[in-house]
């Protein structure tokens, strides 16, 4: 799709920082200078030890630098650039990642073509192996495991998913959708603070009668875990924690049954003796707190988005 710049709506592209300054200004320099130009950049800090924004105002000199005094996790930093935003389209980008041209104009196309879009991602390949892919859409989440795949992740890309298609979650790398529907759908869900939250907003979006989809004209390259780390505690206790609350929420009975019934007698042995076994003993902590979480907050009013 092209657009003359005077006539392009405007889109927001909204990303995260926290404690990982060069690697946003690195995602800043391939903004300033992709093929959409009619855009504004809000950076939301999530009380960083440093203040970045000198050196992402170097970076991009007009981006807007929202500092948060206490770090309000994935979905709440993104919250905070969302209601800032003042775009048509609304960009949640990773700021791990790096935008090729042509990026922004196919996810817009695909709102123009197909009004029952309410987000749509673009083909993701990983930064450090360019040509490999890690996300052409999602798999449907497992009823047994409450986990689920990335279509085509760590193949070779020869186009074999070169087609615009439906697909059940957005990457949350990277998520276009507009303000319009946002009015109607609302906010990334807080409670998860990271992990799982763009899988329970995608399924409040198809609730509400949108579709997903994987664009396969847009490519981003993705490095992949810069501030979490790839294998870290805090990860295998949010993972943990947030797989087990989104069945909770979106998952209705008897599935829900199937899936505890599993969690209880296969997955909390299984992964209790392999972290044993590894001696990875800040991981089966992580693991234990992510499951106690669950039952210390089973009471809790979670909004369910099933009935």
């Amino acid at each position: 799709m092209s657009q003359e710049n005077n006539i392009a709506p405007l889109v927001s592209i909204v990303t995260v920082n926290y404690n990982t300054t060069a690697v946003t200004c690195e995602l800043l320099h391939s903004i300033s200078s992709n093929s959409y130009r009619n855009v504004e950049v809000i950076v939301v800090d999530n009380a960083s030890r440093e203040d970045p924004t000198e050196a992402l105002q170097a970076a991009y000199p007009a981006v807007k630098v929202i500092r948060s005094a206490t770090n309000k996790g994935f979905a709440g930093g993104n919250n905070l650039g969302i209601v800032a935003a003042t775009g048509e389209y609304i960009f949640l980008v990773n700021n791990d990642t790096e935008f090729t041209d042509g990026l922004i104009e196919g996810l817009q196309e695909v709102f123009l073509s197909h009004p029952d879009a309410g987000m749509v991602s673009p083909k993701f390949h990983y930064y450090f192996h360019k040509g490999t892919i890690e996300y052409a859409g999602y798999q449907s989440v497992d009823v047994f495991t409450g986990r689920n795949s990335m279509i085509g992740c760590k193949e070779a890309d020869q186009g074999q998913y070169d087609q615009l298609s439906a697909t059940n979650y957005a990457h949350g790398g990277g998520m276009m959708t507009t303000a319009a529907v946002l009015k109607e759908v609302g906010l990334m869900p807080e409670v998860y603070f990271l992990y799982y939250e763009e899988f329970d907003w995608c399924e409040q979006f198809k609730r509400k009668g949108y579709k997903i989809y994987y664009q396969y004209k847009s490519l981003i390259y993705h490095k992949e875990s810069m501030s979490t780390g790839k294998n870290s505690p805090l990860k295998t206790y949010y993972l943990t924690r947030n797989r087990i609350l989104f069945m909770r929420r979106n998952v209705a009975l008897p599935n829900r049954i199937i899936f505890l019934l599993y969690l209880t007698l296969f997955t909390i042995p299984k992964n209790t003796l392999q972290f044993l076994l590894k001696r990875e003993k800040e991981h089966l902590k992580a693991f234990w707190k992510g499951i106690m979480w669950n039952v210390k907050h089973r009471q809790l009013n979670l909004i369910p988005c099933v009935a």
